[in-house]
């Protein structure tokens, strides 16, 4: 049976049994807690944690799911993989034990033709936890599961939880056993590898209470409302239904090696060596492709980080089985024409997803050809100098500069029997992301735990948001938090975060900045919101101050938004909306949105692309996006089920979570997009849209900045000015300028051109002085000294090499001069055959240099280079290099 018909049957035996059937979320967590989805009920999490009212008492799905904590064992053996599917079913205080039972029972062991899976029933084996007796009863009397296969086992392996506070529960696991064949008898107690798990039945029935480990937690109580949470793996399952031995085998992931066979030449079972690479290359791929799918694109941090990695990684392996060239393309298109069979719209978005996929391994290619010499060099340094440990710094070049992966670092270091200071490196790391960025969290939720939000949200429900149809209106206060803790009142000066029973004020989201404001209430006491975040979902936190008096919860109060603000940011969305159907119609479908930022007067689009957009091409779009508002389209927005926007055309932005309602713009018939924000009511109302100009952002990522009404205005304003400057200095016409700036800068250029010869010929003349007055030390000439700053790079190994061939015979000889170029240390040193008899190679002394300069260097034995960061060292530099000649010579 193929993995498309069990998903097929899963999803139809629920559905004819009351299910609500529930798409698969995409793999981007809706959770700040997590990168990725990484178990089939992480969707559900908000009903069983009681956030939000599930939209049905039943529920099933089969949901993508990655996990990559163990990365580097994927391939290592068959039963580490990143991405599966897993299938579930649902219940929210409807069914219980003995529903969730007959339900495994009934599709597990009834027949294909009757539209179960028909697995024999005496090769089912059943575990509870220790005292759930009601589990055991349920399985011996109620399904006729003989006592001797239900096994008891502890909370370790038969009790779940979140692992935080909350709903928790025993399990019950359906366990099949595969023969002797995989090992001993005994049940799933004894052998994990014969009788392995294909479903897990949760039961919710407890609160849990803070603690450590999966164990070591009390249990509160009972919960209000019982709940049924369980996972059937397809992958197991497949395993099974198709005979094969493990899950690389089934026909998902199987097509793939064949493929790598066909690129490579390398069949799967010839070695073990090669059959880690083939599992490698064929797990990493699919997940790569699903991540794609899901609007994941490779970067250096996060989950961007996550898909670059197992992607470098599966093209190295293809590398290490024997492909010499770029094998993404057959691998991508092999895995959309699999599982597309289960989800269509990888079929759909093939072209964006290959753009995706073909430059990242061209980006990696190019990497591993810079980065490949970088390792070799720095491993060749280590070895030579005794050591075992490949320095931190060294792993962190080849990564912030390279692109090279750690891990890929470690398995290469250890190729060549070194391993990395890893530490080391996860301290820069660390240190860079400090710098670059602040914690995403806190602004979302202050200081407060979410927990806070949580209580407000179940006393008062959530936030209704008026500010579609009015900018000002009457509220309740329903919550209120000083420094991140609840309170009754808050007094003047206090910072507040506060909870309205309903707001004009837009939450910051879907790329639109929040409202600003003030909140007046009945006694006079005013509220300045500096920000709007939805910490929980449906609850609207507004952030600020008490600029004048108390504020009480429960108070009548009086919302009002900066209208001019608003306004600005509108245009900016509207603007945004024109902009991503513009760049889709010049570029096609692959520059999809992969984020935006609208604030007052300007916004940034984010989009896929592989290659820069061309000026012509972007001066196109800026003028389409202008034509657009000449032709004052209205703009509507319109509630409608998911399935109708799709049907209409509306673009979605990927990694968004949607309902099964959502809200659709439409500007004219230009463009229609889901979206919560707010807009324009004519595009007529944008006066004018600029495009400053895009850039790369990621791999295959590009970035559009662009400003709008009377911004744009200001900026064309100060530029018309710069050209007016411009046309004074050069006396030319505006059409002119360029050409005029074009033929100065080229004279400009001849003549740093003839300054930069004068001072290498200068250089140069003085060799011979040099070489005649070469110090004898021990019968080697020894040239050492500095020559004129600013001298660069290029001049100064010219000289030294000249100076080296001037010295007569074959009197050993090193010529080692430096200088100051940009404030920077320089030294190059040269030796030639006689002296390297004699042990004195140039970049051991190079490196000796070097160091006293406060950086560092290398080469060849007979010519290499070095800097630093301290140019007052030369002079112990040139001490350093003397004691070494005396000493080896």
């Amino acid at each position: 049976m193929e993995s498309a018909e069990i998903r097929r049957r899963w999803l139809s035996f629920f559905e004819e049994r009351g299910h609500a059937v529930v798409p698969s979320a995409s793999l981007i967590a809706d959770d700040p807690t997590l990168l990725l989805v990484n178990a089939g009920m992480v969707p559900f999490k908000p009903y069983f944690l009681g956030e939000t009212k599930p939209p049905a008492p039943r529920a099933t799905s089969v949901q993508k799911c990655v996990r990559t904590p163990d990365i580097e064992e994927v391939g290592k053996t068959t039963r580490h993989g990143t991405f599966f599917q897993m299938c579930g079913n649902f219940s929210f205080g409807d069914y219980f034990k003995e529903g969730a039972i007959k339900y495994a029972w009934e599709l597990l062991t009834s027949s294909v033709a009757d539209g179960g899976y028909g697995l024999e029933p005496e090769k089912l084996w059943i575990t509870v936890y220790l005292d759930d007796d009601e589990a055991e009863t349920i399985w011996r009397e109620k399904i006729g599961v003989p006592a001797e296969r239900i096994q008891r086992l502890g909370k370790k392996d038969n009790f779940w939880s979140m692992g935080v506070p909350g709903p928790c529960g025993p399990c019950s696991e359906i366990n099949y056993d595969r023969g002797p064949e995989f090992g001993v008898e005994g049940g799933p107690a004894v052998n994990d590898e014969r009788y392995v798990e294909i479903w897990n039945l949760v039961f919710m029935q407890y609160e849990r209470g803070a603690g450590d480990g999966k164990e070591d937690f009390p249990i509160l109580g009972d919960l209000p409302s019982k709940n049924i949470d369980t996972g059937l793996g397809l992958e197991r399952l497949a395993m099974i239904l198709q005979g094969v031995q493990n899950m690389y085998e089934t026909d998902t992931l199987r097509v793939v090696m064949d493929k790598a066979t066909e690129l490579t030449g390398v069949q799967y079972g010839a070695a073990q060596n090669t059959d880690v690479s083939m599992r490698v290359v064929a797990d990493h791929i699919r997940t790569s492709v699903m991540l794609i799918g899901d609007g994941v694109t490779p970067g250096n941090e996060g989950r961007g980080y996550v898909l670059r990695r197992i992607m470098r990684r599966a093209i190295r392996n293809m590398r290490l089985m024997g492909a010499t060239g770029p094998v993404v393309q057959d691998l991508v298109d092999v895995v959309i024409n699999t599982m597309g069979q289960q989800y269509p719209e990888l079929v759909t978005d093939r072209k964006r997803i290959e753009t995706v996929a073909l430059a990242e391994e061209a980006a990696f290619l190019k990497a591993v050809k810079g980065g490949t010499n970088i390792l070799d060099t720095a491993v060749t340094e280590t070895k030579a100098a005794g050591g075992t440990v490949l320095s931190g710094d060294k792993a962190f070049l080849l990564h912030d500069t390279w692109g090279f992966p750690i891990d890929l670092t470690l398995e290469m270091a250890a190729e060549q029997g070194l391993s990395v200071d890893e530490p080391g490196f996860r301290r820069l790391m660390q240190e860079q992301r400090d710098r670059a960025k602040a914690d995403a969290k806190a602004k979302k939720t202050g200081h407060a735990d979410v927990s806070s939000y949580r209580e407000i949200a179940d006393s008062a429900g959530a936030t209704e948001f008026t500010g579609y149809a009015t900018n000002q209106g009457e509220s309740t206060i329903v919550g209120l938090l000083v420094n991140g803790v609840s309170a009754p009142a808050a007094s003047e000066g206090d910072d507040v975060e506060v909870v309205l029973d309903r707001t004009p004020f837009y939450a910051e989201g879907g790329g639109q900045l929040a409202d600003q404001g003030r909140i007046k209430l009945d006694s006079g006491a005013v509220i300045v919101v500096r920000d709007v975040q939805q910490p929980v979902p449906g609850v609207s936190v507004h952030k600020g101050s008490v600029q004048v008096g108390e504020v009480t919860v429960g108070a009548s109060a009086y919302a009002a938004i900066d209208v001019h603000r608003r306004r600005a940011i509108a245009r900016a969305h509207s603007a945004t909306h024109l902009t991503h159907q513009a760049l889709r119609d010049a570029l096609g479908p692959t520059a999809a949105q992969a984020g935006s930022e609208n604030s007052p007067g300007r916004f940034r689009f984010d989009f896929g692309s592989p290659n820069a957009v061309p000026g012509t091409v972007l001066t196109d779009v800026e003028q389409k996006i202008n034509d657009v508002l000449s032709r004052e389209l209205d703009v509507t927005a319109e509630i409608m089920s998911i399935d109708e926007a799709k049907k209409q055309g509306a673009i979605a932005e990927f990694g968004e979570k949607y309902g099964e309602r959502v809200r659709v713009v439409t500007i004219g018939d230009f463009s229609k997009e889901l979206c919560g924000g707010t807009h324009v009511a004519n595009t007529a109302q944008l006066g004018l849209v600029k495009l400053l100009g895009e850039s790369s952002i990621g791999s295959g990522v590009r970035r559009v900045e662009a400003l709008v009404g009377v911004d744009a205005y200001n900026f064309l304003a100060k530029e018309h000015t710069v050209v007016a400057q411009l046309q004074e200095l050069v006396k030319g016409r505006p059409e002119e300028l360029p050409e005029k700036i074009a033929s100065m800068l080229g004279k400009l250029k001849d003549a740093e051109k003839e300054i930069e010869k004068f001072r290498a010929e200068k250089v140069l003349q003085a060799a011979a002085g040099l070489a005649e007055n070469a110090q004898d030390i021990k019968g080697v000439a020894l040239v050492v000294g500095t020559v004129p700053d600013g001298t660069g790079a290029d001049d100064l190994r010219k000289l030294v090499l000249d100076v080296r061939g001037r010295i007569q015979g074959d009197r050993p000889a090193v010529v080692a001069l430096f200088t100051t170029a940009n404030d920077r240390p320089l030294t190059v040193i040269a030796t030639n055959e006689a002296a390297r008899e004699r042990g004195l190679k140039a970049g051991d002394l190079v490196r000796t240099a070097a160091k006293t300069l406060g950086g560092g260097g290398g080469g060849k034995p007979d010519v290499a280079q070095g800097g630093g960061q301290n140019p007052a060292a030369i002079p112990d530099a040139i001490a350093a290099v003397e004691r070494l000649v005396v000493e080896t010579a």
